[in-house]
């Protein structure tokens, strides 16, 4: 089974780079404390380096 992650939306994406807005909503978060869980591959790490100070990430296995 591959590793996940467990992803949760800490601040507000107001005032943020729309790049970042997209990535947010691409990933699935809409509000402040939604959660999300990721499979663990490039692509979504590319998204998590994007936005890392705005979230908390969870790893699981």
């Amino acid at each position: 089974m591959a590793k996940t992650f467990d992803i949760k939306l800490k601040k507000s994406t107001i005032g943020c780079h729309p790049t970042q807005i997209r990535t947010i909503h691409a990933m699935g978060l809409r509000k402040i404390n939604s959660t999300v869980t990721m499979v663990d591959n490039a692509a979504n790490r590319g998204q998590l380096f994007k936005v890392q100070h705005m979230v908390e990430i969870i790893v699981k296995k």
